[in-house]
């Protein structure tokens, strides 16, 4: 057994920062930021770069079609060892704008739970996506499609697995629940 102790460096932790971005540049500040760290040789003060995004289902020509969403229009989130070197490599990065929270040169990392839901939300979008359009009950819609065109009703129930929803529509004088697909209706 030998006395001689390691003088490796002690490991700081990598945190999450949130980087603010020009809106709809999220993914070239991801590759930016990418390519600025290969080139810097910065790869052991960098971890995971995720720009949130969901998968959403919308109607366009009476077909389905999954489009991505981002959930947090303007953010990426960098996880990172924060120093001065490591900061302005974030900083000088082309169109970025800077880090949110903190100090303006000392940003505050934020918690690993709210990464994790983050990440929770984009995943069940993958696995699930959700409707590009909310629905919400009471909320007032005309019928765009089918025998009730052009009447206007209040939802009642909405069936987000089913892309349905319950529409009650006024047929002379009297309130009618209709089932209606999520395409045949639009907000009014």
């Amino acid at each position: 057994m030998s006395d001689i102790q390691s003088t490796s460096p002690v490991a700081v932790p990598m945190r999450w920062y949130v980087v603010h971005a020009y809106s709809g540049m999220e993914k070239a500040v991801e590759r930016n930021l990418r390519e600025r760290i290969d080139r810097s040789g910065m790869q052991a003060k960098f971890g995971r770069i995720l720009v949130p995004t969901e998968e959403v289902v919308e109607m366009k020509n009476g077909k389905k079609s999954v489009t991505e969403r981002r959930f947090f229009p303007g953010y990426v989130l960098v996880e990172m060892v924060m120093d001065d070197e490591s900061w302005h490599l974030v900083k000088n990065t082309s169109k970025v704008t800077g880090f949110v929270g903190g100090a303006k040169n000392r940003p505050s990392p934020i918690s690993e739970d709210e990464v994790m839901k983050i990440v929770t939300q984009m995943q069940e979008g993958t696995e699930k996506p959700r409707p590009k359009v909310e629905w919400v009950v009471g909320e007032v819609v005309r019928v765009k499609d089918g025998p009730f065109t052009d009447f206007n009703g209040a939802i009642e129930d909405v069936n987000y697995d089913k892309n349905k929803m319950r529409v009650s529509v006024t047929i002379f004088g009297r309130a009618t629940p209709v089932e209606l697909d999520f395409h045949q209706v639009e907000k009014v």
